[in-house]
């Protein structure tokens, strides 16, 4: 076996030129030059034994450290590190010699030789690119995962085939032409040629050419239902009785003769219509007959998805997932993204060319992924977290505690804040004074600076490049990172770009969209419930991410494939992704591991005292975390023994300090205390028998929410204690906090409730705020003075619980009330 050391290298064009052996070995050696970043690399010739060599910059300086393969390499990582903007720490790769088909240097995916497979075998597969990109790599690993000869014309050279926004492509056909002169002789060679960036092989060679040798053709095109790129020309065409009546030249196969002839008919210039020659060509009758030249009707080789979505199907078998064209009844080999028609291949590219299956799960989520858990704190790549305060957001304390808990050192973060929202800089400036010193650098833009949402996502973007980073990670306030090792995760999946998936706890909203409407929004992809209910798990290509995510560097660094926030009216977030897939760069989205979720920023009203309080309906999970006690499950636990102080008075904890100290808060600034006599407006007749100095719930807007919460949280306690009562939504029209003090109101005469059940709920502590105080249930003879911050007694309202409040001799005591089922 052979051992590469492979570096994760930003770069924009790779070159190879040979280098002379190294001295005592036999193996030739590839040089790679990394342009833009001033870096030479060299590795062993990857078809031969020998030695490996490997060549660094260090600020403009580089150096060669040549030596047998069985000879150790010490290689100066802090003299590296000095390079960091350009290099990701390396990871180790297994490669067997008669394998290998020879490692680029690239953080995104490993750039494979665009030359490799026996080209000597009966069919040979034939693409251009210019650039690596993303789509490229899926092509490339279908072709080998179907063992696929293949070569690759053109890359690393300029795309002289005019702009990719309207018709031209001549340039693929000047290119093949060059390529079949060595093979126009040969009756026996099949040429299979297809574009790269929007294609999926979906079979082996030899079902390939089996298909088109049925088709009884010397050169076969593959069909679609549009006549592109001019219409005017469908008239000429031939009639068929049942199939695709036109010609797309995004796939075709041949005899290389045939094919050589075909290309060599009529000098075509760079900046023609690939298309438009090959229609020309066919719809000459005399050239298709003397070329024998068929149209794929029926896809029974190619598949072009535009317009033919409704024929296409996929099939997800124990292991493997193929499509079926359910309109004639086949099964393509090959699947072209045609046109419009590219993120419904994205979405099939998730299962097929052995992706994913019902048996195995995700197939190609550890294609090239890294492993981080070795390395020492000064080989991580360098991370700039990019945070984003663009609307009043709940629970952004426990938001910032997340950022700061994150598994990763400090040292190799840095830090961006945006603020816009006046409301929510303390908790900024309180985490900055705790935390930023911890960080390799922190920078804020506040509310202040009245700077846009687009305009503070480019800012950060050119930061991150500035600050020589290697990844960039965008996290939205609302975008909660409860693993901790989300970063590390992230990172490891090795994607360009990628997203934790993140969801509204209890809901489908998501961080995502798993297909895109004809206007560029919203639709739900048909397997969208199955990856937000986590019934399939892997990495996911889609159409739209939001809140979160991590982008290679080299994506930000590189002019061409660099996103915008910006584009006519869509908003940050529709913008980004726009880019991206205009750009050809691929969106992930993970579920391999639970990373996290959303917090829900509607009817998020700042006007509230406390407005996180009032979220209880709209973010139940953040709310629970922060205002139900520790130990209420376990008063739910049938196994425990209720505290009961008094006989049929249960003691529960339920709320945490927290919220009793905020629902004080919210009272007190609500100020409008009743004055303790009989006359009460409130109430529907203007008279309270049993009067308190008291707020009720509904005066300060939180009513809807009390009465969740005692669906919620009291409901259950009650049919735990009192067997056999259940009201699966309990009433309740009083609810109040009461306010005693020695110099208001200090206590409460002996009364029964209106109530069936009635929940006190202390919410300050005897002893400290106030002395004195309690409930003294007379009957009984029972008193409750020592009462728990959060802990709530019920008990029994008419008839068998008379009750009083003891007095309050210094101080000022809080409780809450409610009155159950009246």
């Amino acid at each position: 076996m052979l051992r590469i050391l492979q570096w994760a290298a930003l770069g924009l064009v790779l070159r190879g030129a040979p280098l002379a052996r190294p001295r005592g070995g036999s193996a030739p050696l590839i040089g790679i030059t990394l342009l833009g970043a001033h870096t030479t690399w060299a590795a062993t010739d990857p078809m031969s034994q020998g030695a490996i060599v490997l060549a660094s910059r260090a600020r403009g300086e580089s150096r060669e450290l040549c030596g047998d393969l069985d000879a150790d390499v010490d290689v100066d990582l802090e003299e590296l590190e000095a390079a960091e903007r350009w290099l990701l720490p390396y990871h180790e790769v297994e490669a067997d010699p008669d394998e290998y088909l020879g490692w680029g240097f690239s953080s995104r995916y490993p750039l494979r030789s665009s030359d490799y497979g026996n080209h000597t075998s009966e069919l040979l597969l034939l693409t251009v690119a210019s650039h690596p990109s993303d789509g490229y790599r899926r092509f490339e690993r279908s072709a080998q995962i179907f063992n696929v000869p293949m070569k690759v014309l053109g890359m690393g050279k300029e795309w002289n085939g005019g702009d990719m926004s309207r018709p031209g492509g001549g340039y693929k056909i000047n290119l093949l032409k060059e390529e079949l002169e060595q093979y126009k002789n040969d009756s026996n060679k099949i040429i299979l040629f297809t574009d790269a960036f929007d294609v999926v092989i979906l079979a082996n060679a030899d079902k390939i050419s089996k298909q088109f040798r049925s088709l009884d053709g010397r050169i076969v095109f593959s069909a679609e239902g549009f006549c592109w790129p001019d219409e005017s020309l469908a008239s000429n065409y031939p009639t068929v009785a049942r199939g695709k009546r036109f010609l797309n030249s995004g796939g075709f196969i041949g005899y290389a003769p045939e094919l050589y002839q075909l290309v060599t008919s009529k000098d075509v210039q760079d900046t023609d219509d690939d298309q438009l020659f090959y229609t020309h060509m066919y719809l000459d009758a005399e050239i298709r007959k003397q070329l024998n030249i068929k149209l794929d009707h029926r896809s029974t080789i190619f598949q072009n998805l535009n317009g033919a979505l409704a024929d296409v199907e996929l099939q997800l078998e124990a292991g493997n997932s193929y499509i079926k064209n359910t309109a004639y009844s086949t099964i393509p080999l090959i699947v072209h993204g045609n046109g419009p028609s590219k993120t419904v291949l994205n979405s099939l590219g998730n299962y097929i060319a052995k992706s994913w299956s019902l048996q195995d799960g995700c197939l190609l989520c550890d294609d090239n992924k890294l492993d981080l858990s070795q390395k020492k704190e000064s080989q991580l790549p360098s991370v700039l977290i990019a945070v984003f305060i663009e609307q009043p957001t709940p629970f952004l304390e426990e938001f910032f505690e997340k950022i700061a808990k994150l598994d990763y050192p400090k040292s190799r973060l840095f830090l961006f804040i945006h603020n816009a929202v006046e409301y929510h800089s303390s908790v900024v400036q309180e985490f900055k004074e705790k935390y930023s010193k911890l960080y390799r650098s922190v920078k804020s833009i506040d509310f202040g600076d009245k700077m846009t949402n687009a305009e503070a996502r480019e800012l950060a973007m050119s930061y991150c490049v500035q600050k020589e980073c290697s990844a960039y990670l965008n996290v939205d306030a609302e975008a909660h990172l409860d693993n901790s090792n989300a970063l590390r995760l992230l990172l490891e999946t090795n994607r360009g770009v990628v997203a934790p998936m993140l969801t509204r706890p209890y809901k489908a909203w998501s961080n995502f969209w798993g297909a895109l409407s004809t206007d560029g929004f919203y639709a739900r992809s048909t397997d969208y419930m199955e990856i937000v209910n986590l019934e399939r798990r892997g990495l996911w290509n889609v159409p739209y991410i939001s809140g979160c995510y991590l982008v290679n560097a080299t994506i930000l660094a590189d002019k061409k494939s660099q996103p915008s926030y910006s584009f006519g009216t869509l908003d940050p977030d529709m913008a980004f992704c726009h880019s991206l897939r205009e750009k050809g760069s691929f969106m992930f989205v993970s579920n391999l591991h639970d990373f996290g979720h959303l917090v829900n920023t509607e009817n998020y009203d700042l006007t509230h005292t406390h407005p996180d309080f009032y979220t209880l309906v709209e973010n139940r999970w953040d709310w629970e975390q922060r205002y139900i006690h520790q130990d209420y499950a376990n008063a739910l636990d049938p196994q425990s023994t209720p505290l009961q102080p008094c006989p049929d008075v249960y003691w529960f904890p339920v709320v945490t300090p927290r919220f009793c100290q905020e629902l004080i808060d919210i009272m007190e600034n609500f100020g409008r205390w009743s004055d303790g006599s009989n006359k009460d407006e409130r109430l529907a007749g203007g008279y309270e028998n049993v009067p308190t100095r008291d707020i009720h719930m509904n005066q300060v807007g939180f009513d809807p929410q009390w009465l969740e919460f005692l669906k919620s949280y009291v409901k259950p306690l009650v049919e735990r204690v009192f067997t056999g009562y259940n009201n699966d939504t309990p009433r309740s029209i009083m609810n109040f906090v009461v306010r005693y003090r020695p110099d208001e109101q200090p206590s409460l005469r002996p009364h029964h409730d209106s109530s069936t059940y009635t929940i006190n709920l202390a919410l300050n502590r005897p002893e400290v705020d106030y002395q004195g105080g309690g409930c003294n249930f007379i009957r009984y003879n029972c008193k409750v003075t020592k009462t728990r911050v959060g802990w709530l007694l019920m008990h029994p309202g008419r008839l068998t619980h008379l009750h009083e409040g003891l007095p309050v001799t210094n101080g000022t005591r809080y409780i809450m009330i409610s009155f159950v089922d009246p």
